[in-house]
């Protein structure tokens, strides 16, 4: 997956997500790649917990974000335990779909232009590929995922993601405006304006989408 010299990223996520019955994920790996993703039983190890289940989320996540996933490891600055790779590691082996970390790891890996992180297990996609098989109706993960496809110009396969988070998540405004986004990066403009609607109707406060949209003569 080549990736953009200039790519920026910006990622939204909400912990509170409304959950439908969707589709059941089909790995886009071959057999091997999808072998060398790993198993998620961690044999006794912490985790895997579900980071949308309240209970795992108010009881298990706190030791893990306390430790693991500080501040300076989200943002990319410093690990606490070893590298930021490797405290992200720990983080998403004990929440496969904890949806910060997995916005992290995309950052890092857009940064360092490498598909597979210094010093990570996975490659980006086996990361997300683990959270989908994890928690497959998790919408949200949909969203991250195609988040990064979408940066990484990758926009076939970032609309696939989007349009099963659609499914998944109810009437969320950051889907509606990174649709938008790729929308525009498609010159699909009516779809742009349709999802722009959809998401500055709710109230969504960053304007990129409308500026874009007027230079081509449309508004939201």
């Amino acid at each position: 997956m080549k990736l953009s010299k200039s790519t920026t990223i910006k990622f939204f996520s909400s912990v509170a997500i409304g959950l439908l019955l969707g589709p059941v994920f089909t790995s886009p790996l071959s057999a091997a790649e999808y072998e060398a993703c790993g198993e998620l039983d961690r044999h006794g190890a912490y985790g895997p917990y579900d980071y949308t289940d309240p209970f795992h989320f108010r009881e298990k996540l706190p030791i893990v974000e306390r430790h693991h996933f500080t501040r300076g490891v989200e943002y990319l600055i410093k690990g606490n335990t070893g590298n930021v790779m490797q405290d992200l590691s720990y983080t998403l082996m004990s929440f496969p779909n904890h949806h910060r970390a997995l916005a992290s790891v995309a950052k890092l890996s857009i940064k360092e232009r490498r598909p597979k992180p210094l010093t990570s297990t996975f490659t980006i996609e086996c990361w997300f590929d683990r959270a989908i098989r994890w928690r497959a109706k998790d919408g949200t993960v949909r969203m991250i995922f195609g988040n990064y496809l979408s940066q990484t110009k990758n926009h076939k396969e970032a609309l696939a993601q989007y349009e099963v988070a659609e499914q998944l998540l109810k009437n969320n405004a950051n889907l509606y405006y990174n649709m938008g986004l790729l929308y525009m990066d498609l010159k699909n403009y009516d779809k742009a304006q349709e999802y722009a609607k959809k998401a500055y109707d709710q109230g969504f406060p960053l304007v990129g989408l409308k500026n874009q949209l007027q230079k081509v003569g449309k508004s939201p």
